[in-house]
């Protein structure tokens, strides 16, 4: 297979559809190079690999043509292994567009998505190929924003109930068999009576965005039931949603005409990528520098302000473009109401503390689309000066400790 490649253009990010076939966009300030990676219709085989041929700023870019809708790809990078300098590239890794919408398949763990060899240090360097086992995305029709009407329920009238999509409709009563475990079980209409007889007004469903299992689950014969290991922030997780955005889209129009809001639980402080020894499935392989605070003193370890082996640098430019589209993505293609942000103390860390005023915050202060949705901060991680109870701007709510028990 042949494609015609051109420069493209560097926005938007991600993978957009053109008329002759796909501009891609991907963000790495260290990288040498980046290649896109087609697959068969089935995401088995790898039919082409093209190395985008232009660079702008910290962007490498250029339009494929012939690439259709519904074509599966990954990515790989190329640059420095050099893990005491902060920098994990391995091209024999292939890699999740962080702004892919649609996954292929979910997230299972493997040996060779690590991009060290397997049982020694994570210093050393595995050329393994891992793409046989990571999920391809989806190349996908750019969202609009949203124009549905939402139930629009005051604070001080909102009552809310959190629940895990899967949790909720996996054995209840009423709800077809088919429809369990998935976002459709909340459409049905025994899940909405249920929810209706509560008395809420309100739904906050558990994190919908793709994740991965932690390592130590596997052994424990156990899996992630609550979703809080992300890994690409834009795309359903294949196993709540099989039917995609059309099925997370339809449950949440199911919630709205049954008058209830629907708030979206959101995890933007950390990946599912963990520590030295976790996988290297996206940002890692992308950039691992810049997308994650590393420790000063040994830059092949990461700061662990989370407890779960890494943290998002949300304070530095790429960093708050990735969790804007991200949530953009999610108001436009869902529809959802608002969002709750995990550990969001996060969100404001800036390297000399705490701050209501940091690049992420105030971009959603200020954008359009999400400034008018509802935004609940869950006030505090495990990082220095983490508890930061009452202080997240005008306008958002908290989980207050006083009702935390």
């Amino acid at each position: 297979m042949t494609h015609r490649l051109g420069p493209g253009c560097p926005e938007p990010l991600g993978v957009t559809p053109t008329r002759a076939g796909v501009n891609v966009a991907v963000f790495s300030a260290h990288a040498a190079a980046v290649e896109v990676c087609l697959f068969d219709e089935a995401g088995e085989r790898e039919v082409a690999r093209i190395r985008l041929p232009e660079r702008t700023g910290d962007v490498f870019h250029g339009e494929i043509e012939g690439v259709p809708m519904g074509a599966r790809y990954g990515l790989r990078v190329h640059g420095p292994y050099e893990p005491t300098a902060g920098h994990r590239f391995n091209p024999f890794k292939l890699l999740v567009d962080p702004h892919a919408v649609a996954l292929d398949r979910r997230f299972v763990r493997h040996p060779s998505m690590l991009g060290y060899r397997p049982g020694e240090s994570h210093l050393s360097f595995d050329e393994t190929d891992s793409a046989p086992f990571v999920p391809k995305a989806i190349v996908t029709a750019p969202d609009t924003p949203f124009s549905g009407a939402r139930p629009g329920v005051a604070w001080a009238d909102t009552i809310l109930y959190e629940l895990n999509v899967r949790g909720f409709t996996m054995r209840a009563p009423g709800v077809p068999e088919a429809m369990r475990g998935t976002f459709a079980g909340l459409s049905a209409p025994a899940a909405l009576k249920r929810l209706t007889d509560l008395g809420v007004t309100s739904v906050e469903l558990m994190p919908a965005a793709a994740w991965i299992d932690e390592r130590h689950l596997g052994p424990l014969g156990l899996t992630n039931a609550w979703g809080y290991n992300p890994v690409a922030l834009m795309a359903p997780e294949p196993k709540l949603a099989p039917g995609g955005w059309t099925e997370v889209r339809a449950a949440v129009d199911a919630l709205h005409a049954a008058g209830l809001e629907v708030i979206l639980d959101v995890v933007l402080n950390h990946s599912g990528e963990s520590d030295e020894y976790g996988p290297s499935v996206t940002f890692r392989g992308l950039d691992n520098a810049s997308y994650y605070r590393l420790n000063p003193e040994d830059p092949a370890l990461y700061i662990n302000d989370m407890g779960c082996g890494n943290v998002l640098a949300l304070d530095r430019p790429p960093l708050v473009r990735l969790a804007m589209d991200s949530l953009r993505t999610w108001a436009r293609r869902a529809g959802v109401d608002g969002f709750r942000f995990d550990l969001a103390t996060a969100l404001g860390r800036r390297a000399e503390g705490f701050d209501p005023a940091a690049p992420l915050i105030t971009a959603i202060g200020q954008d359009a689309e999400l400034r008018g949705l509802k935004l609940i901060a869950e006030p505090w991680d495990i990082g220095p000066g983490g508890y930061q109870a009452g202080k997240f701007p005008a306008g958002w709510g908290e989980w207050n400790d006083r009702y935390r028990d």
